[in-house]
């Protein structure tokens, strides 16, 4: 295989470094789920943290796992999907921050906690409307007043009160900006003070100050991802961290051979939308096979020339996000569905 996707880490510390400008005082969350979005976790993790990153968002207990044994024991790492007994033993060896919003594994959660003779740190989410996971706004109060008497039994410390938005469109994230408010007051009622409140993620955290609070929680952007129908990323600041290329493998005449294909994540759906970029400038991508593609031929193309699928260059790709909106979904679905069969070269 020739592909290879090229991650350049100091456009990552320049990212990071523009996310926690534009969002200071809150605290930056790097959020490095699937595989730091397809760019390789211990990499990413280990320049963050020279960066001075000190949250992590990790998702799942097994990325929260892996971000630990990455960081040390520095660092402060955030996951919200805990799937089993297992898992919530796990979490408590790591000393993870556990993201709770279900009644029933928050009491399993204390009971694997007191077996363990551990006191987890706990952030308690309210479903503000995206209904991806977290306590239902008529079942709040009851939610944190349990939460506050294990808490004040000593079997949970309660640091955190969390949730998702749609960022779809200014008037949802409102409604649920409000939902979210009532929330910590009904928290405060029942006792609990947290001391991290998180809202938002990539594209709130950059347009609504007030989505902010203590922390963010930010992926696509700090990869220099922008949001679909958003802004370039230059216009944010920011710089695409990622280069996708492949090298010709057969020269035919209408057409060159690339070794890329479908089963290293290149969705099918682009055959014959998408511009990459050549030695001659912008070309379409034709049929998309399981392990190699066809694209438009040009002048003189050469075995062993390069095409760049997605990525800074001046040849005439896109973005992540370009290739994504062609096909109606987003650059972090683009970045994620890379095989990791594929090399990571890091600058």
């Amino acid at each position: 295989m020739t592909a290879r996707l090229h991650v350049d880490l100091a456009a990552l510390t320049d990212n990071i470094a523009r996310v926690r400008e534009t969002v200071a005082p809150a605290e930056l969350m790097l959020v490095v789920k699937d595989d730091a979005y397809g760019h390789g976790l211990h990499a990413v993790v280990n320049t963050a943290t020279r960066a001075g990153v000190r949250w992590f968002g990790a998702f799942d207990v097994r990325t929260g796992t892996a971000v630990r044994a990455a960081a040390g024991d520095a660092v402060r790492i955030f996951t919200w999907i805990a799937a089993s007994p297992d898992d919530l033993r796990a979490a408590i060896t790591a000393q993870l921050d556990l993201g709770i919003g279900d009644a029933e594994l928050l009491e399993e959660l204390a009971d694997a906690a007191s077996d363990a003779g551990a006191t987890p740190r706990v952030h308690l989410k309210i479903d503000t409307g995206l209904h991806r996971n977290g306590v239902r706004p008529e079942e709040w109060s009851a939610f944190v007043a349990r939460a506050a008497a294990l808490q004040a039994a000593g079997r949970i410390d309660v640091v955190g009160v969390w949730s998702h938005i749609a960022e779809a469109s200014d008037a949802e994230d409102d409604d649920a900006r409000a939902v979210f408010e009532r929330a910590l007051q009904q928290a405060e009622s029942a006792g609990i003070l947290p001391g991290v409140r998180h809202l938002a993620a990539s594209a709130a955290s950059f347009a609504r100050p007030e989505f902010r609070y203590d922390m963010v929680r930010v992926g696509a952007f700090c990869y220099g991802i922008r949001s679909a129908g958003g802004p370039s990323a230059a216009k944010l600041g920011l710089r695409t961290i990622a280069r996708l290329e492949a090298e010709v493998v057969a020269v035919q005449e209408e057409t060159v051979r690339i070794d890329i294909g479908a089963f290293d994540g290149l969705p099918s759906s682009l055959s014959g939308r998408a511009m990459v970029g050549t030695p001659a400038g912008a070309r379409r991508l034709g049929p998309l096979g399981g392990v190699q593609s066809l694209v438009e031929t040009w002048t003189d193309a050469e075995v062993g020339d390069v095409v760049t699928i997605y990525g800074p260059g001046r040849s005439g790709e896109g973005t992540a996000t370009d290739l994504a909106e062609l096909i109606g979904t987003i650059g972090e679905e683009i970045a994620v569905r890379i095989s990791p069969l594929i090399p990571r070269v890091y600058t």
